[in-house]
């Protein structure tokens, strides 16, 4: 038992719990239903009283009860009335889309392209999932994009917040981007809708007290990000030149997260000898335990 009344972390020689496949646990439940099919309904922009409490109820559980501490910046940033395409990173954990919500207005409220499996562990989660809204979920296994852009237009169409972090996975370095996938960068130029990069930082780790910070930065364009005239035309859906495209927003939206990622963490890291309580139970707390030595 370490000093902080936690267990002490595995070694770090040992692997981390098997995971199941999204595609299995989709066959297991017979039901892989995604996005606006899933949901049943157009995405709403105003949230309902059920919305509203469980905000409060969450701020006052991270902010109350865990003691947890966001440093956000730049609002000033984020266009007025909502209708872009907030995108996020480094994902490290579930603290993260309450990061988010943190740094943009309750109203209109944020959509999320978010995981499926990670998400739906339990009936009961999934049925107030869809009460609440704010997800729109994925089961990974090539189902198919059109679905997503859909979700996406429905959200914007409806003056929402669309939201996703391109990593789609917690397991990568504390304070720098991990890997980033082009999906998002595809929905995006099928939107041609404003993009707002955010940052965040902290949320590898949590405990009592744990320091966070985000960011959000300029908002911009998908041909600002690709290097294109204000003018010129996009390509075709489903073309290669899409493809290359999206490779090429995405290594740009990393070189203007990346170096502010990195800013933002070295704020938020406490000093070896300050009490970790709960650290482990508070850091897997909606997801499945895994390591804490997260270095890949």
């Amino acid at each position: 038992m370490s000093a902080d009344g936690d267990r002490r972390d595995p070694p770090r020689h040992r692997p981390p719990p098997g995971r199941i496949a999204p595609e299995a646990l989709a066959a297991a439940r017979g039901d892989a239903r995604e996005g606006l099919t899933w949901l049943g309904r157009t995405p709403e922009s105003r949230g309902p009283i059920l919305y509203h409490a469980f905000r409060l109820l969450a701020r006052f559980l991270c902010f109350g009860v865990f003691r947890f501490r966001i440093d956000t910046s730049g609002q000033e940033h984020l266009p007025a009335g909502g209708a872009y395409f907030l995108v996020a990173a480094a994902h490290r954990g579930w603290m993260d889309p309450f990061v988010v919500m943190h740094a943009i207005p309750a109203e209109p409220r944020c959509w999320f392209l978010g995981s499926a499996p990670s998400t739906f562990t339990a009936p009961w989660r999934e049925w107030l999932i869809r009460r609440l809204g704010g997800l729109l979920p994925v089961w990974r296994g090539g189902l198919g994009l059109d679905q997503h852009v859909a979700s996406a237009r429905a959200v914007l169409g409806n003056g929402g917040v669309f939201a996703q972090m391109p990593e789609g996975t917690v397991s990568g370095p504390p304070g720098r981007l991990g890997t980033m996938r082009t999906g998002w960068a595809i929905i995006a130029q099928r939107l041609d809708a404003p993009i707002v990069p955010l940052a965040m930082a902290g949320t590898e780790e949590l405990y009592l007290g744990r320091r966070m910070a985000s960011r959000v930065l300029p908002s911009t364009t998908v041909r600002h990000l690709a290097g294109l005239p204000t003018d010129a035309g996009l390509p075709a859906p489903g073309s290669r030149e899409e493809l290359e495209l999206a490779r090429l927003m995405t290594d740009r939206l990393a070189e203007i997260l990346g170096p502010v990622v990195e800013e933002l963490h070295s704020g938020t890291i406490d000093p070896p000898g300050r009490p970790r309580r709960l650290r482990r139970r508070l850091t897997w707390l909606l997801l499945r335990p895994g390591r804490l030595d997260r270095d890949g």
